[in-house]
């Protein structure tokens, strides 16, 4: 399946979604909450940053 597939506003909507929930995980650990998960759930919170700008610079670009 490619982005072709779906359509590029289809695809840059889901990376829009997920930023969203990227943002509120970040937000949650800011707030203290998790804090035996704080290194792990921040790790993947810039995992997701950086997987979703390279998805959105090559649906883009």
């Amino acid at each position: 399946m490619t982005v072709s597939d779906h359509g590029d506003s289809d695809v840059l909507e889901l990376i829009s979604l997920l930023n969203q929930d990227r943002a509120w995980l970040l937000e949650q650990l800011d707030r203290g909450k998790w804090p035996e998960l704080r290194l792990d759930l921040a790790a993947l919170e810039r995992e997701m940053g950086q997987l979703l700008t390279r998805a959105s610079e090559k649906v883009q670009g």
